[in-house]
């Protein structure tokens, strides 16, 4: 069964931005940008070993949503890298948590990826954080307010 590429009729932010980051490329693509630094067509292809009109299209998407942007590096041929957009870097969290969970989950007999602020070296973890008491907060504790005003919770 093929999987719809859209989702009109579910009002899900969850389904929406698998709209635009949810089949098997793209995410790794946004990866390479923000995590590796990647931003041109062959860095992309050989990293990844993706097909080059799949990559094509997983750009030309990235890019329709606003998540990258083409910046033209050479004019004869025309070529062009592919960087972040602010709401392609808001993604980060995302991949973070990801990182997180792939580690401690699929590569258990494998050290973690330690990811660590260059500032201070001090290490980074995904966590939702309350914006008044400054309170990693866990899912059980978790209220969601829908837009009709209903509430639910994992509780």
């Amino acid at each position: 069964m093929v999987l719809p590429r859209t989702y009109p009729d579910i009002d899900c932010s969850i389904a929406r931005t698998l709209e635009v980051v949810g089949d098997r490329w793209t995410l790794l693509v946004v990866r390479n940008v923000l995590v590796a630094g990647m931003t041109r067509f062959e860095q992309f292809q050989q990293s990844l070993g993706i097909a080059p009109n799949v990559l094509t299209d997983r750009l030309t998407r990235l890019t329709e949503a606003g998540v990258l942007c083409q910046r033209q590096y050479l004019d004869r041929p025309a070529r062009f890298e592919y960087v972040p957009t602010d709401k392609g870097r808001a993604l980060w969290p995302v991949l973070a948590a990801m990182i997180t969970w792939g580690d401690e989950y699929y590569a258990p007999n494998e050290p973690p990826r330690q990811l660590l602020h260059d500032q201070c070296g001090g290490r980074l973890v995904a966590a939702l954080v309350c914006t008044t008491c400054s309170t990693p907060v866990p899912l059980d504790q978790v209220v969601t307010i829908e837009r009709d005003g209903t509430t639910t919770s994992a509780s």
